[in-house]
């Protein structure tokens, strides 16, 4: 048989007919639909409280979540994971998947962002890149110049004084100030269109 042959009736037994002939779907797919929802179920136990809050859910699964968060053996977690993957079967996925998709797309950005402050910091430190400062400036105009440099120099003085000084604090410090200028104008970006729109 052919490897990249696809079978248009896949996941359907083709001498399994119910009484108004319409076929049924294998064990196997049904199967496969199982382990997804219980891969989904261990999705939204990986997810904090305060996410889980905000997802429309029946009760019941609700309070599935809830058992497993306040078990603490292996094996009673286990069991309950089991559970959930019991309970998901009788609720709609797709709001379910909607809501950990976003979620997992949440963390990407978070970890986006931090790499890109991390960047930002070496580019600054940089004593070869006389530009860098400008860069910054030009993308980030609402900067504090002044505190920006002192920051840049204690962090160079810390990684001359001594090489397993490199994450000290002053390190540490431009790192957050950093982070905490680009949060700041990625949440002013969205208001900024919306605002224009109002003045038309």
């Amino acid at each position: 048989m052919n490897p990249n042959h696809i079978d248009q009736d896949e996941g359907f037994d083709p001498e399994d007919v119910d009484e108004n002939g319409y076929r049924r779907p294998s064990k196997s797919m049904l199967k496969r639909e199982s382990h997804a929802l219980q891969e989904l179920g261990k999705q939204l136990l990986e997810m904090p409280d305060s996410r889980l809050d905000d997802i429309e859910m029946p009760e019941r699964l609700r309070e599935a979540i809830d058992a497993w968060k306040k078990t603490r053996s292996f094996e009673g977690k286990r069991r309950q994971e089991q559970y959930v993957g019991k309970v998901m079967r009788s609720v709609d996925p797709e709001p379910l998947r909607e809501a950990v998709a976003a979620f997992q797309l949440g963390h990407a950005r978070n970890a986006l962002a931090l790499h890109q402050a991390e960047r930002w910091r070496a580019e600054l430190i940089n004593e070869d890149d006389k530009d860098a400062v400008t860069r910054w400036v030009a993308a980030y105009p609402e900067t504090d110049l002044q505190q920006l440099r002192a920051l840049i120099r204690n962090a160079r003085k810390d990684a001359a004084a001594a090489p397993e000084k490199r994450s000290g604090r002053a390190f540490r410090e431009l790192f957050q100030f950093i982070k905490q200028v680009m949060e700041a104008q990625a949440e002013a970006q969205p208001a900024a269109p919306a605002a224009d729109a109002e003045d038309a």
